[in-house]
C-alpha cells in the first residue's frame, strides 16, 4: 500500500476531518489511521497503520504481527514490538505498546510497506511459546494457523528440535494436540 493512501490524524487531515470522512463513508479505520473506503485492507495497510507505534530499531511482533499477517478482524488493544537493533534503544513508555527486549534475528523479520514485521513463521512460533502465559496469544495463534495452509507443520518442524526454554512443555503439548486433530484452514 502506498503511504499517500493512508491518513493519520494530524498529518494531512485533522481527527475531526477524518471522523467526518469516516461518517460520510469516504474512509475506513485501519489500526492507527484511515484509508480510502474503496482500497483493499491488506498486510501493507495493516503494517503501515502501526508505523507510528514502532520505534527505530524495533519490529512489530507477537499478536500485532499476527494481525498484520491477516489474523483477526480488529487489531489487538495493546501492540507488541521487539528489538531488531543489536544495541538497546531508549523507548517511550506507553500503555498501548509492549516492548520486548528479545532480539529478533534477521531471518525472523521482513519489511512490509516500509515497516519491520516479524515473519509469519516466527510470529506463529513466538505465539506458541507465549501462549503458555497469555490465553489471548493462543487465540491469535489459532486464527493464524487457520489462515495459512501448512503453517502448523512448519511450526512443528521448527519447534520440535528445540531444547528447553520457557513455554516449551506447553508448546509441545499443543503441537501434540494439533497432530491428533485436523487443523482447519479457511
Amino acid at each position: 500500500m502506498h503511504p499517500a493512501l493512508f491518513y493519520r490524524p494530524g498529518d494531512r487531515l485533522t481527527l475531526p476531518e477524518l471522523t467526518a470522512a469516516r461518517l460520510d463513508g469516504d474512509v475506513v479505520e485501519v489500526g492507527e489511521g484511515y484509508m480510502p473506503a474503496d482500497t483493499v485492507e491488506g498486510v501493507g495497510a495493516r503494517a503501515l497503520s502501526l508505523s507510528p507505534l514502532v520505534p527505530a530499531g524495533a519490529a512489530v511482533s507477537g499478536v500485532s504481527a499476527a494481525w498484520v499477517h491477516g489474523a483477526g478482524d480488529a487489531p489487538p488493544a495493546v501492540h507488541h514490538v521487539s528489538r531488531i537493533s543489536v544495541s538497546r534503544q531508549r523507548v517511550m513508555v506507553s500503555a498501548r505498546v509492549v516492548h520486548h527486549e528479545r532480539l529478533l534475528e534477521a531471518d525472523e523479520v521482513q519489511s512490509i510497506a516500509g515497516v519491520w514485521v516479524q515473519t509469519l513463521l516466527a510470529t506463529a512460533v513466538s505465539l506458541l511459546f507465549s501462549s503458555a502465559r497469555r490465553a489471548e496469544d493462543e487465540v491469535w495463534l489459532q486464527s493464524l494457523i487457520g489462515l495459512v495452509p501448512g503453517l502448523a507443520e512448519a511450526v512443528r518442524a521448527q519447534v520440535m528440535p528445540l531444547g528447553r526454554r520457557p513455554g516449551a512443555h506447553h508448546a509441545r503439548r499443543m503441537l501434540d494436540g494439533w497432530a491428533g486433530q485436523e487443523v482447519v484452514t479457511r
